[in-house]
């Protein structure tokens, strides 16, 4: 099968486009090596891509992205954990300032924990990361009104609270050489909210 045609045009305007405007910045990434000051945690959803979010320019976000954007616990053994490498590597090698869980409305992953869809070989597993955040909010049945929304920011809470499992994430943040924060992305509006640390609540940025 052909490459996609939609990638190949995409990659011809981006090296006749941007690559043009931005190829001594390239150089430099390339001799020097990158240096981001921000790790961002993102969901796959095509409809959210943080370089886009951020009108970030190359080695300016370090991403690493899976579905519903969890963040596990810290549990170093013989599996493959491929976020908290990532976590491990960002934190320990490239030292970032800053890691950002960015969430967003209608996740495919969450919605489909709370409507116990089919796990197939790996999904099911993977998002019942999922159920302590369930636990920390109003059940579905209780409080039927915007659970998804509640659900999706709930659980990115839970993965601030994950990251700070991992020694050498709360070391950073105890030294104050880490921050960690919580983004949340409307894809019908386009807003984004962001996490209040002191009140628990998510605030619009262009309101602030």
């Amino acid at each position: 099968m052909s490459f996609p045609p939609r990638l190949r045009d995409g990659y011809r305007a981006f090296r006749s486009g941007r690559l043009s405007m931005e190829q001594s910045r390239y150089r430099d990434l390339a001799e020097q090596g990158q240096a981001p000051e921000t790790m961002i945690v993102g969901c796959c959803d095509s409809r959210v891509a943080p370089e886009v979010i951020f009108d970030a320019g190359p080695g300016e976000l370090f991403v690493v992205r899976n579905v519903a954007n969890l963040v596990p616990p810290y549990s170093p053994d013989s599996n493959y954990h491929g976020v908290s490498a990532a976590v491990e590597y960002a934190v320990k090698v490239l030292r970032v300032r800053n890691i950002v869980v960015l969430g967003h409305a209608r996740c495919g992953g969450i919605q489909a924990f709370a409507d116990n869809a089919p796990g197939g070989d790996f999904i099911g597993r993977w998002i019942s990361l999922v159920a302590p955040a369930a636990k920390d909010i109003e059940p579905r049945e209780q409080a039927p009104g915007n659970y998804l929304t509640r659900l999706e920011q709930a659980s990115l809470v839970r993965s601030i609270i994950n990251l700070l499992t991992f020694p050498y994430v709360r070391t950073a943040c105890e030294r104050d050489e880490l921050a960690l924060h919580g983004a949340y992305f409307n894809v019908a509006s386009g807003e984004l909210e962001v996490l209040d640390a002191a009140s628990g609540r998510f605030l619009g940025v262009t309101k602030a």
